[in-house]
């Protein structure tokens, strides 16, 4: 079930939560609306769940494979809506709580005692809680509470399925663990599914597509490795993980950034202009001596040796700070302690002038 927004806008008092946003999602993918707190992702999924009505604007349009169900109650839209606080009710057993959907159906549509018993624990063993119908959320831990809120979602058969920041309020380790199992539910199912998290990793991690968003407005959509890789702007650069700025100009066919100066073609001839190039902590390569590269000296003020990847607090010769990563192996070759001076040249840096970007390294 492909799901499409057309022109979607929405305020609330003289807040704009939303302003005029589109988007097509296909059918069968599994989607992340990724973006700091305040940027619509929450929004624009009530608004295809039907939990909020739109502005009214020309052309407003919620469509599910190509039907507009935009004026349609959420009853009708036949969604399954997962929350962050699984919103479970504590009077009943694992069991009713997945089955309740199916027991309020009108009569007519409702399935049999039966069929309500079969389809429940089928649900179960697919979450892997079988065994578990008759405890109550209270008996339960926190992944296995958001579990069961997916399986009741999952128990009404939806068209589609839509997942409010569904990992929030566990902590790192389950989280960690439950998206993973949510990745390879969805590989299993294949129901249309979107979800809404500001976890940089984790919609990297899960996503088919993430659709990055900010100030009520779609910034980027792309793959993983695109947005992450080929960011559209320096939002999206800022955004997905750690990175370094340098300030500076381009100006007669060089890019001047603070201890570094690099070829720059297009700025030939040009004015100079205000420029900021952006390199992510990996892509900086540390060496104990130049190395014939474009390089600047810096000092090892801190070293974090725990993980798989040693990471470094380095400060250049005019004050920045800066963050950069070394393997192990690496760490341990050039024997790096804080107060050591080392030399730093960027891989691949991601130029911004007026606008436009461009990587050079």
């Amino acid at each position: 079930m492909s799901i499409e927004v057309r022109h979607l806008s929405k305020t609330f008092g003289r807040f704009a939560a939303l302003c005029d946003v589109s988007l097509h999602i296909p059918d069968g993918e599994l989607v992340a609306l990724l973006g700091p707190s305040g940027s619509g992702k929450t929004t624009l999924l009530r608004l295809i769940a039907g939990l909020e009505a739109p502005d009214a604007t020309d052309g407003a349009a919620v469509l599910f494979h190509d039907e507009n169900v935009a004026g349609r109650p959420v009853r009708e839209r036949r969604v399954g809506f997962v929350f962050q606080h699984y919103a479970l009710f504590r009077h009943m057993t694992v069991f009713e709580n997945v089955a309740f959907g199916l027991r309020v159906k009108p009569r007519s549509e409702r399935p049999s005692r039966a069929e309500i018993r079969e389809r429940v624990l089928t649900l179960l063993r697919l979450v892997q809680l079988d065994g578990m119908a008759q405890r109550y959320p209270s008996q339960l831990s926190g992944g296995q509470r958001q579990r069961v809120a997916l399986a009741r979602a999952l128990a009404v058969e939806p068209r589609v399925l839509l997942l409010d920041e569904p990992f929030g309020a566990l902590d790192a380790k389950v989280r960690q663990e439950l998206r993973q199992w949510l990745r390879r539910l969805h590989d299993e199912l294949h129901v249309t599914s979107v979800f809404v998290t500001h976890d940089q990793e984790e919609a990297l991690e899960v996503a088919d597509r993430v659709v990055v968003m900010n100030e009520g407005r779609v910034v980027q959509v792309g793959t993983p490795e695109e947005v992450f890789h080929h960011p559209a702007d320096e939002f999206v650069m800022e955004f997905l993980g750690s990175v370094n700025v340098f300030h500076g100009r381009v100006e007669a066919g060089k890019a001047i950034l603070g201890p570094l100066t690099l070829d720059y073609a297009r700025g030939v001839g040009a004015k100079s202009a205000p420029a900021r190039a952006f390199v992510r902590p990996h892509e900086l390569e540390v060496d104990d001596h130049a190395n014939g590269r474009p390089c600047f000296a810096a000092v090892v003020q801190h070293v974090n040796a725990a993980g798989p990847r040693v990471k470094l607090t380095l400060t250049a010769d005019a004050g920045e700070s800066l963050q950069a990563e070394v393997s192990l192996e690496r760490y341990r070759e050039m024997r790096l302690s804080p107060g050591m001076v080392v030399y730093v040249s960027p891989r691949d840096l991601r130029l911004f002038v007026d606008g436009e970007q461009k990587v050079v390294g």
